[in-house]
């Protein structure tokens, strides 16, 4: 805990004030702004007119080492103290743009994602909910929004949890910039869809105009952290699972990292975010879990696929995607699964919406431009095959069409809200806009200009392209294939094991489905311990093998693998037939070459496993259908 000392420029007996709040008024672009203090934190005042510098101190009371956090202000105009009422007598008015304030020890800048720089906050209530002034850490957050954009998204963490702006009591906080999205209303119209599709734990949205260390950095969207907590995501602390299928957070990206893995069929890239910290035992522990569902998915096995996942969560994040065009699902990236203890694997909350709505990927640096075509689509008309789409959809999203039970629970689901969904959720934003348009988006835009750009017309954009997309997507919906009834296989031919031992080596036999080209289903899984037994010591290099047994080049891009040609010799992609690419030793992904492959080929290749003088070679037999 700590306590805040205020030197102010007025004498002011404070022990004769009754009151909460000490509220400093200033001027900023001709409206009066409120920096809120509690009483509680001030020790004394008195008045220096010499100075133009306002500070406190943060004392934490363990070691009484004072840390300066100073603010200066280029004119405070007035000074009030009150009472501020509980949230229950105020007026709940949640479309309001807020102000925050946010002093740094020593004014500190924040210049990384990795590092937290103690600070103070006092947020204006504005009479709509109780003010806000404590302490706590903030740093920078964010992919592509950090590294790409002067205008940074923040993320904040308050010493203690507390209710900010009606929103429930937490101390982890995210501040998005919404730099690339003109009109800012993508991940508040995204998450108030979401809601609409019943998605769970949807984010809320609370638009602040914020200042760091006196200088104004804009309109920012105040938002809670995806987290497993009470008032977050309501899991089991001990035994609930949060995952996050990112790309950026998956073993390819973050190697390191110890919290992910490759899925064992489909290759999704998985981050653990609930247990932090996991095991080993524990990452195979949920690979596992996964791989279960990921295998019912494949044989789009209803029953099993329904008593393992949450239909209804499935098909919402599924449709969310859809209408609204975000792409990302397709590396994927910020998509969030949980489950808690002895319940199903539940999709949400739904994160991350600024790359939806059409954006143009062929400015994405320095681009702003939004809307193009209404007629995109990302699972095609028949998501079954990825006919019509325009990408090629892992199969994890999308295997399940080719079952007649899910076909028709997402076509009757998506029919219940398709009449009402915009009109619901274009309300909403009719509100915020409302706010908005009272001075916050014109002194963000000020401050971050954006060349051609004007936000009504944006806004128009967005609405008429939301609304040719709606009456687009209810007909491709309906028209989708229906699908086949699941038929218990009792008497299946296909062996679960990956390899068989030959005269002392691994020898695979996988078929290659040519329609898929790059993105086949499945991995070959080779364990450790077979390996290593085979070997008679643990492998640390894997290596492509020419047809004449000698060492072939790494063509691929991960750390093992290659593109081979129809000889079965490594080569470069525009003459490969076929992969082999991975980042494990033991878990790699194929695939064939759509342009220079044939369905019936048939394609022979060897890796070899190698330590000490050591060799393993594993011949692998692609069969192309």
């Amino acid at each position: 805990m700590r306590y805040i000392s205020l030197l102010l420029f007025t004498w002011v007996a404070l022990a004769a004030q009754a009151q909460d709040w000490v509220e400093l008024h200033h001027s900023y672009k001709g409206k009066d702004w409120i920096i809120p203090l509690r009483i509680r934190e001030v020790g004394e005042m008195h008045a220096d007119e010499a100075l133009r510098q306002f500070s406190f101190d943060m004392i934490p009371l363990e070691d009484h080492e004072a840390q300066q956090l100073s603010f200066s202000m280029e004119q405070i105009d007035s000074l009030l103290f009150s009472s501020d009422l509980p949230d229950s007598l105020k007026g709940h008015d949640k479309y309001r743009v807020f102000t925050l304030n946010i002093h740094t020890v020593g004014a500190q800048p924040i210049r990384e994602k990795e590092v937290w720089v103690d600070c103070h906050f006092a947020l204006d209530g504005m009479g709509e909910y109780s003010h806000y002034s404590g302490t706590g850490r903030i740093r920078g957050r964010g992919n592509s929004t950090w590294e790409w954009y002067d205008k940074k998204p923040y993320k904040f963490k308050l010493d203690e949890k507390s209710k900010l702006l009606g929103l429930e009591k937490a101390r982890n906080w995210n501040l998005m910039a919404n730099y690339r999205d003109v009109t800012d209303l993508m991940n508040a119209l995204a998450f108030e869809t979401a809601r609409c599709l019943g998605m769970p734990y949807t984010n809320h949205t609370r638009f602040v105009e914020v200042f760091l260390n006196d200088e104004y950095v804009g309109l920012y969207h105040l938002t809670e952290k995806i987290e497993v907590g009470k008032n977050r995501v309501n899991i089991s602390d001990e035994d609930g699972l949060l995952l996050s299928f990112d790309l950026d957070d998956g073993p390819s990206l973050s190697p390191g990292s110890g919290d992910n893995f490759s899925s064992r069929i489909y290759g999704l890239p998985v981050c653990v975010k609930h247990p932090e910290n996991p095991s080993e035992a524990k990452l195979d522990s949920i690979r596992q879990e996964l791989a279960v569902i990921e295998k019912a998915i494949q044989q789009h096995n209803y029953p099993l696929v329904d008593s393992l996942v949450d239909i209804p969560s499935f098909i919402g994040i599924l449709q969310l995607h859809e209408y609204l065009y975000n792409v990302e699902i397709d590396a994927p990236r910020s998509v969030y699964a949980f489950r808690d203890k002895g319940g199903k694997l539940t999709f949400g909350p739904a994160w991350d919406w600024d790359a939806a709505y059409d954006f143009d990927w062929s400015n994405m640096y320095t681009g702003h431009n939004y809307f193009a075509d209404y007629r995109e689509l990302l699972f095609g008309t028949g998501p079954a095959t990825n006919t019509g789409a325009a990408y090629h959809v892992n199969g994890f999203w999308t295997d399940m069409f080719q079952d007649s039970d899910f076909v028709s629970l997402y076509k009757d689901r998506w029919q219940s809200v398709s009449d009402t969904i915009l009109t619901h959720v274009w309300a909403e934003m009719e509100q915020y806009l409302r706010h908005l348009r009272e001075g916050a988006y014109e002194r963000d835009i000020a401050r971050w200009p954006i060349k051609g750009k004007n936000i009504d017309t944006e806004v128009d954009k967005m609405h008429s392209w939301l609304t040719n997309r709606l009456s687009y997507i209810n007909k491709v919906v309906a028209a989708y294939p229906s699908g086949s009834p699941y038929v218990p296989n009792d008497d299946p031919a296909e062996d679960d094991a990956d390899y068989t031992i030959v005269n002392g080596e691994l020898v695979v036999h996988k078929t290659l489905d040519f329609s898929r080209g790059y993105s086949q289903l499945g991995t070959i899984d080779l364990p450790k311990e077979v390996v290593s037994q085979l070997m008679g010591v643990t492998p640390n290099t894997l290596v492509p093998l020419n047809a004449d047994g000698s060492q072939g080049s790494n063509t691929a891009a991960g750390l093992y693998g290659a593109w081979f040609d129809e000889y079965g010799n490594t080569n470069s992609w525009s003459w490969g037939h076929v992969y082999i690419e991975s980042n494990d030793l033991y878990t790699w992904h194929y695939g064939c070459h759509p342009d220079n492959c044939r369905s019936g080929d048939t394609h022979t290749v060897r890796m070899q496993y190698g330590r000490s003088r050591k060799q393993l070679n594993v011949t692998v037999t692609f069969t192309i259908k």
